[in-house]
This record gives structure tokens, C-alpha cells and sequence, in this order.
């Protein structure tokens, strides 16, 4: 830098400071020369080079002005100096100072232009500084004359108007200060006209004003007396704001918000309201039970309305129980619609103040979103809350009261009150009412054990007391037409309650409207059951029994139209699924016959059953009811209604199927034993036996094993009943029923009490088809996981109904046909005889004789109980059987017999059968094969006949020995006869 300023000095060229120090307008600039510009150019032509020798000087050159390059250069020297380096280093840094004063040079040869320019800008600003000095010197002294020239009078002129405004504030300021002073007179009266907003809008305004004026020592009393107004203010707001939670007012609660608002509290609102619906429930239902218990107590004791609420409810009697819980819903219903109006009126309220129309309220439209978010989230989460208060209020009620004794119908109408709750909990908050459920299910428990005992009970009072005779209903007679069973008819869906079911057949169109919608202005859904207490008529009995005149026909006839009767339950059974009924019914088995062999002729086809029947179905309908209310205790319900059918089924079974009768017939072992159902007479009843014949299906004989075991308490029956088996097992079972002494069955004139056996047994088949019909509906209300159960319980059991025909028409048929006797006479024929007879043996004539006697007895019986046609067939399959079983068993006691004898055999035979069937239209005739091929075995072979032994397996030892000893013992050895006498050993030993 010193070689620059010392270079511009050598040129005549000055720094710009130091032009701006002594520059004059006039001073001419020294510029160099056009020679000493082409000296310095000319030194060094190669800017390559130049540019090297520059890149070449030391960076310490470059570093400040303050560098000493002579010190530099001489602590640069060596200790011994060598003239030739000095010259060379000498030369180099005059090389290294020509390019730099060239390079400099040409620098400023090229800024010279905008050097000038920049200097002539300079004295044009320097001429202007000039010229403002002069302007300000010439203000300063104009602003001295004006000083001097104002004058006091002016200035006073000016306080003095200025005093005046000031007086003229203060008069409006006392004038304001004397309104505040009498706002509490007008507060006052627009508090009494609940003028909630007006009232905090005019007391915010007169603080404002208060604070405005604070400065006067006369406002801090005023303050202070409107501060307590406003609080006077707040309080009343709070009681107003309670009142909204039992009767909901649109215009009331509109001002209760809009006061709050002006106050900035709508959360501290939102958080009291939530407390005063919780402080509404418990006033709510303890007022409503302590003025039953007040009033049932009779007195005016107040020991009562010190008790907790819990404790309360355990003073509510039987009778007032169900008034009580009704109100108590009421009420409860009032708060909750209140709640749900709450939430609507906010909703409403929103959607209005979603776009705001101006520029106010878009700047707070922040804290507004704010508050409507809180106030929103406040209520979603409050009825949950809310709803579990009722919960909690109900169940304490629920729980309080022992209902295990109360009537059926009270305790539906309860079950009926508590669902109608719960489904207002799940339209409130979409609840399932997990605590309402747990503690109805538990009261419901309690009871429903109690009661199905009792029922129980009942039913073998009953048992014991009928006389299986017919209960005459009309032909029409549907279990829909029962009042127990009208709650299926009403709606599809066992999830309904009654009330609800009624209220929507009613009106279908409601159905579609939940509760708060359909109840919103007026009405109360708890009032619906009060209407469903009007009991229903029912028209199911005929007016006289099976009489068939004209009349009677005309009777069933006007009653056969069933178009009021559901689909449903016109069928016997629907399919789930598809909802069709099968081609073909189980209760079409009973259709109308004019054959010889169904005894219903010209009587109406009304179903057969007792008043026992009928009051099992009517259980059956209550249980199922009770179902429909109370899901959680279903498999519980359903358990017990498989139970009455159970128990229905054993009485029968024991009543009718076994016979400890002294006599020459059927003889059962007791409670479904080895060979339950077989006949036990003398002669041909025992091949029957011996045969597998009559006995009852192992199925059958299961099922009465597992009702034997699981429900009939044998114990009970034997004189020290309390000692033997455990208490509690005992106390789920039921003794055995007895038969009516009233009942006579050893009456051969009634065909040993055909009629009571018949109505016995096809009254239960009636009772299984109408198991059946219900079964779906059953499914629908069962638990998944227990649907097995209800399977196993109709395929093992309700399917077995029917089977019980065979073993109970077997004691009848054993008996109506003296088989004995038949044995007798035919023990008196003579087989051998040497020539072929015309005519049949007397015998045959006596057994159709007894068929005919039978038949005309059927007759006799069926004028009084409609004997159905599957009815007839076993019986006459049976006695026919037994008939045929006897003739091959007299066969097989002839000691002698001849070809002629055998052919008298067919001839007897073929008269029994040709005559048979006159009397019946049994086809084919039972056993016939067995007769014939009996007698046909008479003509066999010694090799045909060991063949015949070995596939003729129905045939007794004794029938198939006599085949031998008889036929063949003339024609064979002894030693042939021994083998074939064994082989009917061999085959006879397994059954040993």
C-alpha cells in the first residue's frame, strides 16, 4: 500500500480523502501524462508474465499498511552476502515493483472517468449543504418573532375553554354515577321475570360504567353493592339451570345458555348442569320411594327420610312394588328425555352459529369453537354417566325386594317395565345395560327356580288328579289362540318386549321411531303397560264335546277360519332358514280317513288332549314370554320347559306303559327297565317277548332312563325318604306321580280304559307336535354354546312321543283277545288225520269271534274319544301279531301231524286271513309271512331244514324243535335228528 500511495504521489494523484480535504471547485486535477501512461504499459508487454511476477511477491506484502518491507528485506539477508544474489534479488524486486506500478496504473487509468464523475457529485452535494444552512438560520429566526408576537389573553382564552369541557363531563359523569345508584331496583324486578340475560347484560354494563368512574370515592360502595348482585345473579342462574333437568323448557334453558354466555362461563355451566342431573336422579327416586313407603307404612314417622336410599328400597311392599317401579321409570324417563332435549337444543343451537356473520363474530369464533368442543364432549361423555346413575338407582330398587313370591303376571309386568329401560338405555347411549341385566338376571333366577318348582309341584297334582278325559276344543284350536302365546303373534322377534310388541302392532308406523322421538313432547313409554293389563278373551273350547249333529258341525265351521292366526304358527314346523313349511306335517298323521279302521267317522278332528295338556302348553307359553323379555336366563327357561315336557312324558309312560296288574297280560318293569313295554302272558305273549317283538326302542328307553335319573326323586316314595340322598339334589327333583284311583284300567268292557289310554297318549303326541312348531322359535332365543342341548333335547326326546303308542296299545291288545283260550281249542285238534278236510277247525271262528268283539268294542270306545287312525293301526297290529304269533305257537304244540293235517293248518289259516281282513284295512296283515312259512316248513327236507334253522332265527327253540321231532322224525335217524336238535341249540345259546 505504501508503494501505491508512493507511486500516486510521484504521479501527482492524491488519496480521496485527502481530494475531499483540500478540494476547491476551482483546483484543477493533475492527471499523468499520455508519456508516463505508455512508459508504465510499454515496461511489460506479456500480462501473462506480468500477472506471474505479481502471483510471485510474498503474501506479507499484502497483509497492512503497517508493514516495514525494508526491515523485511534486510532480516531476509544471510550472515555472508554475496553480491551477485543481492543484484539478482535486487532485480527481482524491482521486476516485482514495475508490474504492481503497472498493474496500479492501468487500475486507475481505468476508473479515472468514474473517479471525475464522483468528484463533481461531491461538490454539487457540499454547494446544497450550503444553501439549507442558510434556510434553517433564516426559521429559526421567523419561529423567534412568532414567540414573541403570542400573547397571554390568547392562552387564556384556551384554559378557560378547556375548564368548561371538563365541567361539562363531570355533570354527565354525576348524572351516570346517579343511574348506577338505582340499577338495583330494575335488577331486581328482572330477576322475578327470570330476565336472566337482561339482567347480567345491564349489571356488566353498570360495572363497566363503575369502573369507568373509579376514581370518585363514592363508586367503590357501588362496585362492590353490584358484585354481590351479579354473584345474587349467578345463584339464582344455578337454580335455574337445575330445574331444566326434569321438565325441559326450550325458551327457559335458551336464556339460562345465553346468560351464562354474557358471564364467559359456558364450561362452568356445562360442569353444574352435569352435577344437577346427577343430584335429580337421586332426589328423583328416593321422593318417589319414600312417598310408597310413607305410604304404606301409615304413618308419619320420619325415620324414613333419614335412611340411605339402599335401605329405603328394602321397605317397599309386595303390592306397591310394581306402582313404585313404574313411577320410578317415570320419573327416571323425565330426566333422561330432559338430558336428551339438552343435547338436541345444542345441536340445533350449533348448526346456527356455524357461519358468523360478521367480523365480531368471526374474531371470537376461536373461543367459541372451543366452548361448543367442551360443551360437546361434555354431554357425549355425561350419558354414559348418567345413564349409569339410573343403573345404579334401579338396581339398589331391583335387588331391595324379594320377588320369589310373586305372581307370575306381576313379576312379566316387572320384566316387561325393566326391558322397556333398558331399551331406552340403549337409545340413549347405545348401552347394553350390563348392571339392569346382572341384577334382573339374578332376581329373575331366584324366582323363575322357585316358580318352575312350584309349577312342577303343580303339574303332579295334576297328573295325579286326572282323569285323562277329553277337554273339548275346537277343530281349529292353535296354541296362537292361547293368551300366553299372543306375544309370538304380535312381532317375529323374541328380542321385543310385550309392550313394545303390542305398541307396534298398533301402529307400524311408530315402529320405525325410537322412544325419545315418539315420546318427545308428550307421553311416557313406561305407561304402556298399564294398557296391556286389559286381559284378552280366549274362544278355544268347543261348546259341547264330540257330538255330530248339524249344529255342532256348524259351530266348527264358523270357527275353522284361522285367518287371524300368524303364518307362523298355522304351521307345525318352519325352516329357519327359509321360512317354508315341509310338504308334509307331523300333525297331518291325523288326517281324515272314511276306512273301516279309523273310528272318526262323523266326528270333527279337534286335537286330542286334557286339561293337564292344556295347562303344560299354557306353561310352556308363560316360560317362553318370559324368554322373550330376559334373554341372559333363556337356557335356563328353556331347560325347565324341557323339564315339563320330561315330566309329562314319564307320568304318561308310567301311568299307561307299564302294568303291575296281577293278571295274565303285560307285565313292564317299573321306571323305563330292561324290557320296558313287553308283554308278560301266558303262552303266545311270551314268543312275542322271546321274539324282541313290543319292547320299546332303545332311544325311548334312554330318554325315561335319563328323566328317571335327572328329575324323579324315587326316593320319596319309600318310607324313609329323608334319610336317603343328599338334600340339594333332592330338592331339583319331583316324585313320581300316581294314578288317579278314579281311573280304571282292568275293565274289559272299556277295553281295559282304551279311552284314557288315548287321550293319555295322543294328547302328549299333541304336545310334542306343538314342541315342534315352536322349535325354531325356540333356536332364535337360545345361546349359541347351548344349542346343542335343545337339539339333543328334540331328537332324544319331544321325537320319542310317538313311540310310546306301541308299549301302551300292547297292554290293550294282550288283553282284548283271549289267546289263551285259543291255545286250548287248538290243543284239541286232531292233525293227524288221513284226509283232506273242506271245512276249518272251530277255532278260528271263536278268534275272529274275539276280533269282532274287539272291533265292536273300538266302536264303542270311539263314540266317546275320537280314536285317530295310527291309533287303530297299532292297535290292530298288535292283537293281529299276537293272534299270528299264537297260531304258529299252537302249530308247534301238535305231538302228530299228517300231510292232511298240514293242509288243514293253511286252510285254518287262510279263513282267519280272508275274514281279517273284512274287519280291518291293515295292509299288509302283520306276521302273515311268519304264520305261512311256519306252516310250510312242515314240507322241508332233512338239508332244506338245517338250512331253515339257521336263517328262520324269529322262531322260538321250541317252534323250530318241533319242526324237527314232528315233520322229519319218521323219515330220519336219530343221529340226524340229535344234529339238527343241536344246531337249534347252538343258535338258542347267545340268547341265554
Amino acid at each position: 500500500m505504501q508503494k501505491i500511495k508512493s507511486l500516486m504521489a510521484r504521479q501527482g494523484l492524491k488519496s480521496p480523502q485527502e481530494s475531499m480535504a483540500d478540494l476547491s471547485p476551482v483546483e484543477n486535477l493533475r492527471i499523468p501524462s499520455k508519456e508516463e501512461l505508455r512508459e508504465l504499459r510499454e515496461q511489460s508487454i506479456d500480462p501473462q508474465a506480468e500477472q506471474e511476477i505479481i502471483n510471485s511477491i510474498e503474501e506479507v506484502y499484502f497483509s497492512n499498511d503497517s508493514f516495514d518491507m525494508v526491515q523485511h528485506e534486510l532480516e531476509k539477508l544471510p550472515l555472508e552476502l554475496n553480491l551477485l544474489e543481492l543484484e539478482e534479488h535486487r532485480d527481482k524486486l524491482k521486476r516485482q515493483q514495475a508490474a504492481v506500478s503497472k498493474k496500479v496504473a492501468d487500475l486507475i487509468l481505468e476508473k479515472q472517468t468514474a473517479y471525475v464523475k464522483e468528484l463533481e457529485r461531491v461538490t454539487a452535494l457540499q454547494t446544497n449543504l450550503q444553501l439549507a444552512a442558510v434556510i434553517c438560520t433564516n426559521a429559526r429566526r421567523q419561529l423567534s418573532v412568532a414567540k414573541e408576537g403570542f400573547t397571554e389573553a390568547s392562552l387564556g382564552l384556551l384554559a378557560n375553554q378547556r375548564r368548561r369541557q371538563l365541567l361539562t363531563g363531570l355533570l354527565k359523569s354525576l348524572r351516570t354515577i346517579k343511574t348506577l345508584q338505582r340499577t338495583d331496583v330494575r335488577l331486581s324486578e328482572m330477576l322475578e321475570e327470570e330476565d336472566y340475560p337482561g339482567a347480567i347484560q345491564l349489571c356488566l354494563e353498570c360495572q363497566k360504567a363503575a369502573s369507568t368512574f373509579k376514581h370518585y370515592s363514592c363508586i367503590s360502595e357501588l362496585n362492590s353493592k353490584l358484585q354481590d348482585t351479579l354473584e345474587q345473579i349467578e345463584e339464582q342462574l344455578d337454580v335455574a339451570l337445575s330445574k331444566t333437568c326434569k321438565h325441559f323448557d326450550v325458551s327457559h334453558y335458551t336464556k339460562v345458555q345465553l346468560a351464562y354466555t354474557l358471564l364467559g362461563k359456558t364450561q362452568t355451566a356445562m360442569d353444574q348442569l352435569h352435577m344437577h342431573f346427577t343430584q335429580a336422579i337421586h332426589n328423583t327416586v328416593f321422593q318417589v320411594v319414600l312417598g310408597y313407603v310413607e305410604l304404606c307404612a301409615g304413618n308419619a314417622d320420619t325415620k324414613f327420610q333419614k335412611m340411605q336410599y339402599k335401605d329405603l328400597c328394602t321397605h317397599i311392599t309386595l303390592d306397591s312394588y310394581i306402582p313404585c317401579l313404574t313411577d320410578l321409570c317415570k320419573a327416571l324417563w323425565e330426566v333422561m328425555l330432559s338430558y336428551y332435549r339438552t343435547m338436541q337444543w345444542h345441536e340445533e343451537h350449533d348448526k346456527q352459529k356455524n357461519s358468523p356473520d360478521d367480523a365480531a363474530a368471526a374474531a371470537d369464533s376461536d373461543e367459541l369453537v372451543v366452548d361448543r368442543s367442551y360443551v360437546k364432549k361434555k354431554l357425549e361423555h355425561g350419558l354414559t354417566r348418567i345413564w349409569q346413575d339410573v343403573q345404579l338407582k334401579v338396581k339398589a330398587y331391583i335387588l331391595g325386594t324379594d320377588m320369589s313370591n310373586f305372581k307370575y303376571d306381576d313379576f312379566i309386568v316387572v320384566l316387561d317395565v325393566i326391558s322397556r329401560l333398558m331399551q331406552v338405555g340403549e337409545e340413549f347411549c347405545g348401552s347394553k345395560s350390563e348392571v339392569l341385566q346382572e341384577s334382573i338376571k339374578r332376581q329373575s333366577v331366584n324366582y323363575f327356580k322357585n316358580y318352575h318348582r312350584a309349577r312342577l309341584e303343580e303339574l303332579r297334582m295334576f297328573l295325579e288328579n286326572e282323569t285323562w278325559e277329553l277337554c273339548p276344543v275346537k277343530s281349529n284350536f292353535n296354541i296362537a289362540q292361547l293368551h300366553e302365546f299372543k306375544f309370538m303373534g304380535q312381532c317375529r322377534s323374541p328380542s321385543v318386549s310385550p309392550n313394545r310388541q303390542a305398541m307396534s302392532s298398533n301402529s307400524p308406523a311408530q315402529e320405525e321411531l325410537c322412544l325419545f322421538h315418539q315420546f318427545l313432547q308428550e307421553g311416557n313409554p313406561f305407561e304402556m303397560h298399564i294398557e296391556q293389563k286389559e286381559e284378552e278373551t280366549e274362544d278355544v273350547l268347543a261348546s259341547n264335546g264330540y257330538e255330530s249333529d248339524e249344529l255342532e258341525k256348524s259351530v266348527y265351521q264358523e270357527y275353522d277360519s284361522d285367518s287371524d292366526v300368524p303364518e307362523e304358527l298355522k304351521q307345525d314346523y318352519v325352516d329357519e332358514q327359509t321360512g317354508d313349511a315341509p310338504l308334509k306335517s307331523v300333525s297331518r298323521e291325523t288326517i281324515r280317513s272314511k276306512k273301516k279302521s279309523d273310528y272318526n267317522l262323523n266326528k270333527i278332528n279337534a286335537p286330542i288332549l286334557t286339561n293337564t295338556t292344556l295347562n303344560v302348553i299354557r306353561l310352556v307359553g308363560k316360560y317362553m314370554q318370559m324368554m322373550s323379555i330376559l334373554k341372559p336366563i333363556a337356557f335356563d327357561v328353556i331347560h325347565c320347559v324341557s323339564q315339563l315336557f320330561d315330566y309329562y312324558l314319564y307320568a304318561v309312560y308310567t301311568f299307561f306303559g307299564r302294568n303291575d296288574m296281577p293278571v295274565p297280560s303285560p307285565s313292564l318293569p317299573t321306571h323305563g327297565g330292561r324290557e320296558a313295554g313287553t308283554a308278560r302272558v301266558v303262552g303266545p305273549a311270551c314268543l312275542y317277548e322271546s321274539s324282541g317283538l313290543g319292547l320299546i326302542s332303545s332311544r325311548l328307553r334312554t330318554t325315561l332312563n335319563r328323566i328317571q335319573e335327572s328329575l324323579i326323586d324315587v326316593e320319596a316314595l319309600g318310607e324313609n325318604a329323608g334319610v336317603h340322598g343328599p338334600a340339594e339334589d333332592r330338592k331339583e327333583k319331583v316324585p313320581s306321580p300316581h294314578l288317579s284311583q278314579l281311573v280304571v284300567l282292568t275293565n274289559s268292557g272299556t277295553l281295559y280304559g282304551l279311552a284314557q289310554r288315548v287321550v293319555a297318549t295322543e294328547s302328549l303326541v299333541f304336545l310334542a307336535e306343538q314342541f315342534e312348531s315352536l322349535q325354531s322359535h325356540l333356536d332364535t332365543m337360545m345361546p349359541a354354546a347351548k344349542k346343542p342341548f335343545l337339539q339333543q333335547f328334540y331328537s332324544q326326546t319331544v321325537s320319542t312321543a310317538s313311540e310310546l303308542r306301541k308299549p301302551i296299545y300292547w297292554i290293550v291288545a294282550a288283553k282284548a283277545i283271549d289267546y289263551e283260550q285259543m291255545l286250548l281249542m287248538m290243543a284239541g285238534v286232531k292233525w293227524d288225520i288221513r284226509e283232506i278236510m273242506s271245512q276249518h277247525n272251530v277255532y278260528v271262528d271263536v278268534l275272529l269271534k274275539e276280533f269282532e268283539q274287539f272291533n265292536k268294542r273300538l266302536g264303542d270306545v270311539s263314540r266317546h274319544v275320537r280314536i285317530p287312525l295310527p291309533v287303530s293301526n297299532v292297535l290292530w297290529e298288535h292283537c293281529i301279531r299276537l293272534a299270528n304269533r299264537t297260531l304258529v305257537e299252537g302249530y308247534a304244540n301238535v305231538k302228530k301231524c299228517s300231510n292232511e293235517g298240514r293242509a288243514l293248518m293253511q286252510l285254518d289259516f287262510q279263513q282267519f286271513l280272508m275274514k281279517l281282513e273284512k274287519l280291518t284295512d291293515l295292509r299288509p296283515i302283520p306276521d302273515k309271512e311268519f304264520v305261512e312259512t311256519y306252516i310250510k316248513a312242515y314240507y322241508l327236507t332233512e338239508n332244506d331244514m338245517e338250512q331253515f334253522i339257521k336263517n328262520h332265527r324269529e322262531y322260538s327253540m321250541k317252534q323250530l324243535a318241533n319242526l324237527v321231532n314232528v315233520c322229519l322224525g319218521s323219515h330220519i335217524n336219530k343221529r340226524a335228528r340229535q344234529k339238527l336238535l343241536a344246531a337249534i341249540d347252538d343258535i338258542d345259546r347267545p340268547k341265554r
